[in-house]
């Protein structure tokens, strides 16, 4: 495979976030992107832990002594 350096084909980027990876490369628009990706996945995420402590609360309630 040859090196073309004026070929003007867009890079492709992995739009998978990857904790501690290197940002230097990617665009303010790619920043804000992945920025708003991991605020949807941090609620996400606090989202199961609620439901988690609900049905533990349940079931403490239900198997109480």
């Amino acid at each position: 495979m040859s090196f073309d350096p004026f070929d003007d084909a867009p890079v492709s980027r992995s739009s998978a976030h990857e904790i501690g990876q290197d940002l230097s490369s990617l665009s303010v628009f790619e920043l804000e992107e992945r920025v708003e990706i991991l605020k949807r996945e941090i609620l996400r995420l606090e989202l199961a832990v609620e439901q988690k402590k609900l049905n533990q609360a349940a079931a403490d309630s239900f198997f109480k002594k």
